[in-house]
């Protein structure tokens, strides 16, 4: 794209990672960029580190008058849009933009962006892996490993690029367009940042705002909410489904994985041969082959990835077996739908550890399941009060004060042949840093039980 950042003077909130890398961006592309967070000094150490060593300036624990003085601000997917700061540009007339969207104007490679409430991470860690292990030239980032700004000066025309993005990514684009896009799915989710669910799905569908007919986007055919979404994309539309054929995309029939491409029915893999197991990831990985197959990759290397792909950590991660229970990590299950697939993949009763931050739950579509599977329900967190008058008349609630405190009870009540789960359904904020460090907490709990 033919934007110059030369001269031009740049706010940036938030001091983390996003930040940090587009501010290197926009220093290497002769802007002057303007690092600005309220945060804690302590926290951020290692990004105003590297703030100090490439020269750029910053303040911490604040927002002066000096961050307006700008031609535009970039937000970090952490900053709601009703931030004063923010709030203040858009009065003033001035553009706000994601991270993600200053990248795309200095990317060459091909995008393949996915979004959605769940699943993100494991289709765009698989077809990720679809294209490393058949030696194409590619890279992971967005939501999910790095910024994309730490890969658009390196990348290249004959090269992918596998983005997670967020609704809150998606919010500030203007001219971002994937060559790929996907829509897993859309459910209620972040209802404490979007006024209403309506807001939040149009967030997704801006995935495809900028998309044309020399573009594709992959779509998710069983979502009723999916299908009215993207009734007004302009670019090819081909969809996934596990409910039958569909007209162009990828289905299930007879058990067998099928695509149709260009009016050409192609098999792919039998179902149950498929590394990963459960209804969701029967969703990732007809998405990710999908997205594969029309980028290229050959159908004999997709079914190879899928054999052998082992899923992601804090996704339904098996931790240990101890004297006959069996423990799993999901804590990336930040939102109830989450958990909804969390339950429906054990037959075994469970011992559910649930809560944390609630973002405005709405707990009906899981109660038939706890009620029905969960023998004991763990409560922990800020959320920990709502979740046990939610669920007081439907199994037993217990109250934990601590990870260590979850897992220890979790076991005391659990039975040899019986799973432990950690599936929170809530964010991780009042507890810890990110639902990667709750995942990790609760591993190191199980693995402290053995000694």
């Amino acid at each position: 794209m033919d934007i110059t950042l030369l001269n031009r003077k740049i706010s940036i909130l938030g001091a983390a990672k996003s930040g940090v890398s587009v501010a290197k961006l926009i220093k290497s592309k002769g802007g002057i960029p303007f690092v600005s967070d309220s945060g804690d000094e302590n926290k951020l150490k290692e990004y105003l580190q590297e703030l100090e060593r490439e020269k750029i300036d910053f303040e911490i624990g604040k927002h002066s008058e000096k961050v307006f003085d700008a031609d535009f601000l970039v937000i970090s997917p952490g900053v709601p849009m009703n931030n004063p700061v923010v709030s203040k540009f858009l009065e003033n007339g001035k553009e706000v933009y994601s991270e993600i969207e200053i990248a795309f104007w200095f990317n060459k490679a091909k995008l393949i962006g996915i979004t959605g409430s769940n699943g993100k991470t494991t289709t765009t860690t698989l077809l990720y892996r679809m294209f490393c292990d058949n030696k194409y030239k590619s890279f992971v980032a967005g939501n999910i490993g790095y910024p994309l700004s730490d890969y658009v000066l390196s990348s290249s025309e004959d090269s992918f690029g596998v983005l997670e993005l967020s609704s809150f990514q998606l919010d500030n684009i203007k001219y971002f367009k994937p060559y790929i896009s996907i829509i897993m799915n859309i459910t209620p989710d972040h209802l404490d940042r979007y006024v209403t669910f309506e807001n939040y799905i149009n967030s997704k569908g801006r995935i495809f705002l900028n998309q044309d007919m020399n573009d594709y986007l992959i779509y998710n055919e069983d979502d009723e909410i999916v299908r009215n979404l993207i009734q007004s994309a302009k670019c090819k539309k081909l969809s996934f489904s596990i409910k039958g054929r569909v007209k162009e995309g990828i289905f299930v029939e007879d058990g067998v994985i099928k695509v149709i491409y260009n009016e050409k029915e192609t098999e792919i893999i039998d179902s149950n041969k498929i590394s990963i197991k459960g209804k969701h990831n029967l969703y990732n990985s007809m998405a990710a082959s999908l997205a594969g197959f029309i980028s290229g990759i050959k159908v004999e290397e997709i079914v190879n990835t899928l054999m052998n792909f082992e899923g992601v950590e804090h996704r339904l991660e098996f931790v240990k077996e101890i004297n006959g229970v069996k423990f799993y990590n999901d804590s990336k299950a930040t939102n109830v739908d989450s958990v909804w697939y969390a339950l429906d993949s054990f037959v075994e009763p469970i011992n559910l550890i649930a809560g944390g931050k609630d973002k405005g739950n709405d707990y009906s579509s899981i109660s038939e399941l706890v009620e029905k599977k969960v023998k004991n329900l763990i409560v922990i967190g800020i959320g920990a009060k709502k979740l046990f008058d939610y669920f007081k008349e439907k199994t037993n609630v217990v109250f934990a004060d601590t990870m260590e405190d979850a897992v220890k009870k979790a076991y005391e009540l659990a039975k040899p042949g019986e799973i432990v789960l950690l599936s929170p359904a809530c964010a991780s904020f009042d507890m810890f840093n990110n639902y990667e460090h709750r995942g990790q907490v609760f591993k190191q709990c199980v693995y402290n039980l053995v000694k």
